[in-house]
């Protein structure tokens, strides 16, 4: 199965608020406005990221899922399980604004005892975020993400139909600094410290169920790695969000990959493979499973998101094998009605 790779400004939708076929595809840079219009209540736009530390992992949502919006901080210190956050959740998402220009801009909630930004420059992307009052003390993350010279991500457009679709930006092995405060506790972000993105545009089913894994760090020869990976919400669709990044250079996968674990017993290893090839064959074993659920009838959004490390090999396109052993990521699998 062959993608196209596209490597000029594109618009997601055309003039009646469709997939505009140009927009199928993937590239290496963002490229995507993100025009999204009409179907409301479908729409579906978000930035996440998750740096992940030796000591600890910090991650941020900035959502705007048309009936609500949302902003939350989230903090795990690896060693000792403990976690604290903060955040908001707002009907009809009033006051969110989010730029159509995909990586570009900010998003930003500012309210009592909580603040949130994400801010995009062109050397890094700031994260931000204060929240009043934890079980554990104030929290304060000041951390940036930097954007090194010439570095690729994945971005891909996943069509299920022209009404239903949604664009995907996916970044790894991005080095973060900066500092967490929690309480008396501070962590500073520095040596391998990696951030990871997800961002999300596009117009949804109600009912979807995802896969996605990432990972960073150094494999045994030296070269820096990331993983990404998704799986069922693109069978069907001629198009994946999987690919290896490799010393700042993207390898595109452009099959389903084969994932074993255990929905009920996700503390289990996971493990995720090539069908026909031994380009990828690599297993994370948990530390961590962040159970979560939102259950409003209508609503409901449960995942598993196991962190852990990863080990086992993978092929770039050089064809050069890469072992890996204990570099720091996760996986999740996520059900939702939305």
């Amino acid at each position: 199965m062959a993608e196209r790779e596209y490597t000029e400004p594109v618009d997601e939708c055309d003039a009646r608020g469709r997939l505009n076929p140009a927009a199928r595809g993937w590239s290496r840079t963002p490229l995507l406005r993100a025009n999204l219009r009409r179907a409301w209540g479908r729409k579906k736009k978000w930035d996440y990221w998750c740096v992940n530390t030796p000591e600890v992992v910090v991650s941020f949502v900035y959502a705007d899922v048309d009936y609500a919006g949302l902003a939350n901080v989230w903090v795990m210190e690896h060693s000792t399980g403990l976690q604290a956050g903060g955040g908001v959740l707002v009907p009809f998402a009033r006051g969110f604004s989010m730029p159509e220009l995909v990586c570009h801009g900010a998003a930003q909630h500012v309210g009592k005892g909580f603040r949130l930004r994400i801010a995009e420059t062109t050397t890094h992307t700031e994260l931000q975020t204060s929240v009043a009052r934890t079980p554990e003390g104030p929290l304060e993350v000041d951390i940036r993400v930097a954007k090194p010279a010439g570095h690729e991500g994945l971005n891909v457009m996943i069509p299920w139909s022209d009404r239903r679709f949604q664009f995907t930006s996916k970044q790894n092995t991005r080095p973060a600094t900066g500092t967490v405060r929690l309480g008396d506790r501070t962590w500073e972000v520095g040596e391998d410290a990696w951030g990871v993105q997800d961002l999300g545009r596009g117009i949804w089913k109600y009912r979807n169920r995802w896969n996605w894994a990432a990972a960073s760090g150094y494999g045994e020869d030296g070269r820096l790695v990331g993983l990404q990976f998704g799986g069922k919400w693109t069978e069907g669709t001629g198009a994946t969000e999987n690919a290896l990044c490799i010393d700042g250079r993207l390898t595109k996968i452009s099959e389903e990959l084969v994932w074993d674990y255990s929905w009920d017993d996700p503390m289990q290893p996971w493990r995720v493979r090539t069908p026909g090839s031994d380009q990828v064959d690599v297993t994370l074993t948990p530390t961590f499973d962040r159970y979560d659920v939102t259950d409003v009838k209508l609503l409901k959004m449960e995942v598993h998101q196991c962190f852990g490390t990863w080990s086992g090999r993978v092929v770039g396109d050089d064809g050069v094998p890469v072992e890996i052993d204990g570099i720091r990521g996760f996986a999740e699998e996520a059900r939702n009605r939305w």
